[in-house]
């Protein structure tokens, strides 16, 4: 058998049970953080995180079989594990990575819950402030002179004219 086949073979197996032992760590304790997103929703909680899981082997298992190949020649022991460690500490750095990504996304799912369910006031209101009606829709004011004469739209203008003088001190 060729050194570099068994290179490969060595690689795959050192390779599937890393991505394997990342995404059942993943499920587990993923799941732990979805149920308290989804408030205590199991059923919705399994259905995400096996979603999450999914995407997780097919990117890793993707980038596994891409990174299988290897142009150098291997003779000897020597050249197999430095061939070997190259392709293991990619795909763990990948794995690191992609890790990195569904612990983030799970947290940012927790805090946007955790925000929505303090979305209501800080203090419960104790009472309204009525706001005065403007505009050509307000009612009419009251009978008798007006300080401030009509505007040409029929609706109500600030005095114009000199501005009041203040009394100096």
């Amino acid at each position: 058998m060729d050194d570099t086949v068994v290179t490969y073979l060595v690689y795959l197996a050192l390779a599937l049970p890393l991505t394997f032992w990342v995404a059942s760590a993943l499920q587990r304790y993923g799941k732990v953080f979805l149920i308290d997103v989804f408030d205590g929703d199991d059923t919705l909680a399994d259905a995400v995180n096996r979603l999450l899981v999914i995407g997780f082997y097919l990117l890793n298992l993707g980038y596994v079989s891409l990174f299988m190949t290897s142009h150098a020649d291997v003779h000897s022991a020597r050249q197999l594990l430095e061939v070997l460690s190259t392709k293991i500490g990619g795909v763990a750095l990948v794995l690191g990575v992609v890790h990195f990504a569904n612990v983030w996304a799970f947290n940012a799912f927790r805090r946007r819950a955790v925000l929505r369910a303090k979305a209501g006031p800080p203090v419960p209101p104790s009472g309204f402030t009525p706001v005065a009606p403007s505009g050509p829709w307000a009612a009419t004011p009251p009978s008798g002179p007006s300080p401030v004469p009509p505007a040409p739209w029929g609706g109500w203008a600030p005095p114009s004219g000199p501005a009041p003088s203040v009394p100096a001190s």
